[in-house]
């Protein structure tokens, strides 16, 4: 099913004529009422007059995070305040949080591409979705909330957080579809099990995960364990916030809804834009957002676009599931690592749990990487000979994947720390 099939189905020549009017307009709009795109374009030497092609793009300046920190609270507005209805901020962990305003007709923008993201996962007015995603600043919980009522579904707003509350209203309410990080629904099927409670006891069908990194192992693992579809969602509070892009059942990539968002990809080092089917950074900008309009903005995220018509009829262009980060990537004496591959690893080997946290320190000049992984009760009360072979099995798998050396330990189960939001990963203890 397809909820909005003349803009989601829309023929490829139709697509870039509209892209093009939109990106004309949104850049015009941003060059006369945000004094810092006035400013960015004026030093790159570009106007809105120069916009006449969907290359053209490549013309302006890219916008960072920092800009967005920068010009806090209000400064990327280009309305008056009075007409923004909500705001939204960025967790702002690393510094000033980034700010973003919604007029009315951006939550009606939000509402619909998030209609069409639950759609995309078998949802419809026949379905109660418990929505463990959190409100409040957190662009998750409300952009779920926005999208479900939208398409008439029953919306459970339980947030985030009380994990014995959220197993007792799944199974009473007979939730169908989940909507959470992926590390929380295997926190999630952790408990359950423990609990006693066996998959074929839940009604879910499909769970929709966003908001940090997983990968095709881990949807096993989840779709194993929850007996639902997985379904992977991504979105920036910088853009919209969830609903920026969705996978459909095929699971072959996740859908942009370029009638919105016109994605590029560029290669971080160079800035240069990378041909269809090139990895790079995903760059994006806001078509017809109103209160916060959002030109080249630097995702800092790693993925491929592959333009043209899905098996379910949808023709938005694809974006590949994100590999890591061009900003939180490990450089581990010289050899880039991201978390994904790891996790890859990892999940390929019997017996662990898809729990871990990876550990860099550099105590002698050299940098060195521990991977703490939680075994099995079984796998950790066994012999010590035994657990060895294990490490060692470990270590193989994770050096297959990356090509350097790592030391493995095997830590009790439940011992590493839980999250409720998004999963830490990584302590980089270098002083870098």
């Amino acid at each position: 099913m397809i909820w909005n099939d003349e803009a989601e189905c829309m023929a490829a020549d139709d697509k870039k004529e509209l892209q093009l009017k939109r990106l004309q307009e949104v850049v015009k709009r941003a060059y006369e009422n945000v004094s810092y795109y006035k400013k960015a374009f004026d030093e790159a030497g570009v106007s809105p007059e120069d916009i006449n092609s969907l290359k053209d793009i490549e013309k302006l300046p890219f916008t960072s995070k920092t800009d967005l920190r920068e010009a806090y609270p209000f400064g990327m507005f280009a309305v008056s305040p009075d007409d923004i209805v909500e705001v939204h901020t960025t967790s702002g962990t690393t510094g000033k949080p980034t700010v973003s305003g919604y007029t009315q007709n951006d939550l009606d923008l939000w509402s619909e591409v998030m209609a069409r993201s639950l759609t995309m996962a078998g949802g419809d007015r026949t379905d109660r979705i418990q929505n463990c995603y959190g409100y409040g600043l957190f662009t998750g919980g409300l952009g779920i909330h926005y999208g479900a009522q939208k398409i008439g579904a029953t919306v459970i707003p339980i947030s985030a957080g009380n994990t014995m509350r959220q197993i007792e209203i799944m199974q009473d309410f007979g939730s169908t579809i989940l909507t959470c990080t992926p590390s929380y629904a295997m926190y999630l099927a952790e408990v359950l099990e423990e609990q006693g409670v066996g998959p074929e006891k839940l009604n879910l069908k499909a769970g929709v995960f966003g908001a940090e990194m997983w990968t095709e192992e881990m949807r096993d693992e989840i779709e194993k364990r929850l007996n639902l579809s997985a379904l992977n969602i991504y979105g920036l509070t910088e853009i919209i916030g969830p609903g920026v892009a969705q996978e459909c059942y095929k699971k072959d990539g996740l859908h942009i809804f370029d009638d919105h968002f016109y994605p590029e990809i560029i290669d971080p080092e160079s800035l240069k834009t990378v041909p269809d089917g090139g990895k790079g950074e995903l760059v994006l900008t806001t078509l017809t957002r109103e209160g916060m309009p959002v030109i080249r903005f630097r995702t800092r995220d790693i993925t491929t676009l592959r333009p043209g018509k899905c098996e379910c009829g949808r023709t938005h262009v694809k974006m590949d599931r994100i590999t890591g980060r061009s900003d939180d990537m490990l450089k581990i004496r010289g050899v880039i690592v991201f978390p994904s591959q790891i996790e890859r690893a990892l999940l390929k080997i019997e017996g662990l749990h898809p729990q871990y946290q990876i550990i860099v320190s550099r105590p002698h000049q050299l940098d060195e990487l521990e991977v703490q992984v939680e075994a099995s009760p079984v796998l950790f009360s066994d012999e010590v000979k035994h657990v060895e072979g294990v490490k060692r099995n470990i270590e193989e798998h994770i050096h297959d994947e990356i090509g350097l050396r790592v030391n493995v330990s095997l830590v009790e189960p439940q011992s590493l720390p839980r999250s409720e939001g998004k999963a830490v990963r990584v302590i980089d203890k270098r002083n870098l």
